[in-house]
Parts: C-alpha cells; structure tokens; sequence
C-alpha cells in the first residue's frame, strides 16, 4: 500500500514539475534585441565571426514570427505561441491555401484589426523545402545556403526577404 501511494505521488509530482516547465517555457519571452554588427568586430577568425553573426540571425530565423509560415507540415501556426491557424487552413499545391479557403480570402489588402487578421494579398507558406520548424540552425543556414532547398534564393535574396520583403518586415 505504501508502495502505492509513493509511486501515485511520485506521478503526481512529475505531472507537475512537466506542467510547470513546459508553462514557464512557452511564457518565456523571445529576445527582443539583437547585438549590432559592430559588436562582432573584435572576433578575429572568419569563421567564428560568421558563426556568431548567424548565431545571432538565428533568433530572428526561430523566432515564431518566421517559423509560423515556415512550418515543416502543411498548416501555418499562429501567434508567439505557434498556436495552429484558426480557422483550420491547410497548404494548398501553392502554399495559398486550398480552393475552398485560399489565403487572400483572409488576408485582405489591410491588417483587419477587429480579428485580428494581417493585411497582404501575397499572404502564403514557405514552400516544403523551405520549412525549418524542427531543424537546428546549423540545419537551417546549411539549407539557407542551398538554393534547392532555399526557393531559389540567393543569400543576398534571403536577406531582402528577412529585412524588406512586405510578408515579413
């Protein structure tokens, strides 16, 4: 009988040392600054200068903001907390959706603040091949750096897209 009280209690406690990492971890907020290039002067080696850089980069990269639309199955996820897209919409052949729910249905012109919903008519998911969700960042600046599996993109179009392109900045 004692026995089974402390393995029960020994459950119990687990449950909930799971329940109250997992709750501080999806609470815990993303990095909000990111260091100056400048900053990475002082690190002499090329290589390592360039790991630090993409160190850094990687916070954007990972941040919710990206992964959502970036996912490595074929339903966006919303939020910071990646909640999955309500209402339930799917990929599509060309990553704007199905017919019956296209993307633009939703995303119209202008951000439609009583919903919630952001505005661009060019609103879709990354191609498969240019999902990350998953992946650690080396896996994703290797896939980055592969134009197969990078939409075609060339590093200098990557940074366009993460730094201008209208969908993201």
């Amino acid at each position: 009988m004692k026995s089974e009280l402390r393995t029960t209690t020994a459950l119990a406690i687990t449950a909930l040392l799971a329940m109250l990492i997992s709750t501080q971890a999806a609470s815990d907020p993303p990095a909000d600054t990111l260091a100056t290039p400048e900053s990475f002067a002082a690190i002499g080696d090329t290589a390592a200068r360039s790991a630090a850089l993409f160190s850094e980069a990687g916070k954007v990269l990972t941040h919710p903001r990206c992964m959502n639309c970036h996912p490595a199955g074929d339903r966006p996820r919303q939020g910071d907390l990646r909640r999955l897209h309500q209402p339930p919409v799917a990929r599509g052949e060309d990553g704007l959706g199905l017919p019956a729910m296209r993307c633009p249905i939703c995303h119209q012109a202008a951000n439609f603040e009583p919903a919630g919903v952001p505005g661009n008519p060019g609103w879709q998911l990354a191609p498969h091949e240019m999902a990350w969700e998953g992946k650690t960042l080396g896996e994703i600046c290797a896939q980055i750096k592969d134009p197969a599996r990078s939409g075609g993109r060339s590093p200098e179009d990557i940074v366009h897209h993460v730094g201008e392109d209208h969908l993201v900045g």
